[in-house]
C-alpha cells in the first residue's frame, strides 16, 4: 500500500508553519526533509514518525511515543528505527505537531 496524496497533503499541511519542507517518496512511504535533512516519515499506513537524535529520543518516550520497529523474517528480535510515531492528540494539533517537528529537526 503507497502513501496516497491526501495523506501527504494533510502532513504538509500539519507541518506548514515549519516553513519549506520538501518531500520525497520512497519505500512505499515518503520523507519528509528541512533544508536537505530527513526529519520525518509518512508511513504506507498513513503513520507520520519524526526522527529522534540527541536528546529527542528521551522526549519522546517520556511522551509515550512509540518507537518505529519492525521485525525481519528469520530475525530473532525486532529492528528498532530512529523514528517515533507522532500520536493521534498531536496530529489533531499543528501548533504542537509544528513544535515538536521543530525540536526534532534542531536536535538534528
Amino acid at each position: 500500500m503507497a502513501v496516497s496524496d491526501d495523506q501527504i497533503a494533510f502532513a504538509l499541511e500539519l507541518l506548514a508553519d515549519l516553513g519549506p519542507v520538501t518531500t520525497r517518496k520512497m519505500f512505499g512511504g515518503v520523507g519528509f526533509y528541512s533544508d536537505g535533512t530527513i526529519f520525518a516519515i509518512l508511513m504506507s499506513d498513513g503513520a507520520l514518525h519524526l526522527k529522534g537524535a540527541g536528546a529527542m529520543p528521551d522526549r519522546f518516550e517520556a511522551a509515550g511515543w512509540a518507537r518505529w520497529t519492525y521485525q525481519r523474517d528469520g530475525a530473532e528480535k525486532p529492528t528498532a528505527m530512529p523514528y517515533w510515531r507522532v500520536p493521534e492528540d498531536v496530529l489533531e494539533d499543528p501548533e504542537i505537531a509544528t513544535n515538536w517537528a521543530r525540536s526534532a529537526i534542531a536536535a538534528l
